[in-house]
């Protein structure tokens, strides 16, 4: 009982709680007296991959679409009439200028042409006599034996008798014409088609209807149609001298076959049609390509790679490096004299491969940062890794930029500011 009591006034009383609250005030003070951490340092500058911008001659390509077409056609019709009796041609074979395609019974023919022989035979018998007794009335009208008339009469028949002879010949010559005639022959080379007729068919001269048609082949057309507006822009950057031309003859065309293989054999624009179809706005160019392996059929479809001209010392910045702000205005991020990030604002005119052709806004020297955009933003220093085998100094004659103009035509709209 005298323990209990004696505790309970020390716990109740307040000189003893402010005695311990002072004790634990003096260790905090005393755990807060302790130096404080150092900061953590400064992270160093973002990281950014970089391309140094050459400028290079670029040959310019433009993509157009286009159908080929034989580069002569020709339609078999009969020159006479008769029954056909002999076809003499495979079809889908290739013929040659001048072979018999079908033959015609000639026996009417062979008859006309022995008529006119005799007809000839009997013209140059009366030639003959007419010869002889106008040469008698010439001399003896010299002596007044015959009256003058008499040697006039002698003279007009061996006028007539030359007249005679000289239809007889062109009714020879014209019966001979039919006869060669009833065997019709190739007027081309090239391939031939199925045939409208068989033997025992019944033809006549100018018919409507082709017995059969010879296309050929090698070398073949390909028509191919561009926008009058863009064929009227390049004119232009010809003339000004912004693009050089190619070649001074002709403008090279590569060729994609409908399963996308390049077609192995280049053509050459041969000429460009002078009027615009209203219809379309569009302009016809014609160009001609070898085809000795008959790859190419009359009607098919194709895309053609058409020269435009060679742009000297043209800027390309790699896609990856060109981006579209809130605008939708091209941009690119470069690294200036400072080490630090500048942005530009470019104008990208058409994709070339996985480069844009740039008009402004890049200059050569510049360091295009191509990785890296998403941990960066103007002003702020960076360091630089420059990137190896870099886009922007592929050589000019790359695969990848000649296989890069198909997309050009379809890229160009959404590049261009």
């Amino acid at each position: 009982m005298n323990t209990k009591n004696t505790r309970a006034p020390l716990l109740h009383n307040p000189v003893r709680r402010l005695g311990l609250a002072a004790a634990v005030a003096t260790l905090m003070l005393a755990g807060c007296g302790e130096e404080a951490p150092s900061a953590p340092p400064a992270p160093p500058p973002p990281e950014v991959l970089i391309v140094t911008i050459q400028p290079r001659d670029v040959t310019l390509h433009t993509e157009l679409a286009g159908r080929t077409s034989p580069y002569l056609v020709a339609e078999v019709r009969p020159q006479v009439s008769g029954i056909v009796r002999e076809r003499k041609f495979t079809e889908g074979t290739d013929v040659k200028a001048g072979q018999v395609l079908y033959q015609v019974d000639d026996a009417v023919y062979k008859a006309a042409v022995e008529s006119a022989r005799a007809a000839l035979a009997k013209a140059e018998a009366n030639l003959k006599s007419a010869q002889v007794t106008a040469a008698r009335y010439e001399k003896l009208s010299q002596v007044d034996a015959v009256s003058q008339q008499a040697r006039d009469d002698a003279r007009a028949a061996l006028a007539l008798a030359n007249a005679d002879v000289a239809a007889a010949k062109a009714a020879l010559e014209s019966a001979r014409i039919d006869l060669e005639h009833s065997s019709i022959t190739a007027p081309i080379a090239g391939r031939i088609g199925r045939s409208a007729v068989t033997a025992g068919a019944l033809v006549t001269a100018g018919q409507a209807q082709s017995l059969a048609t010879i296309q050929q082949l090698d070398p073949i057309y390909v028509d191919l149609t561009r926008s009058a507006n863009e064929l009227m822009k390049l004119r232009r950057d010809l003339e000004s001298g912004r693009l050089r031309s190619v070649d001074k003859d002709q403008a090279r065309v590569k060729l994609l076959l409908p399963d996308g293989t390049e077609y192995e054999h280049e053509g050459r624009l041969q000429f460009s049609e002078v009027t615009v179809d209203p219809g379309t706005g569009s302009v016809t160019l014609r160009a001609v390509f070898p085809n000795p392996e008959r790859h190419l059929l009359p009607g098919m479809y194709v895309r053609a790679l058409l020269e435009e001209g060679v742009r000297d010392n043209a800027i390309l910045a790699p896609q990856r490096g060109v981006t579209r702000d809130a605008r939708g205005h091209a941009v690119a991020l470069v690294v200036d004299a400072e080490g630090k990030v500048a942005q530009r604002q470019v104008v990208a005119e058409r994709a070339i491969g996985d480069q844009w052709l740039v008009s402004d806004g890049l200059v050569a020297g510049d360091r295009l940062i191509v990785e890296g955009l998403q941990k960066i933003r103007p002003g702020i220093p960076v360091t630089v890794v420059e990137a190896e085998g870099a886009a922007g100094n592929a050589p000019a004659g790359s695969a990848a930029a000649a296989a890069g103009a198909r997309a050009e035509s379809a890229a160009s709209p959404a590049a261009a500011d």
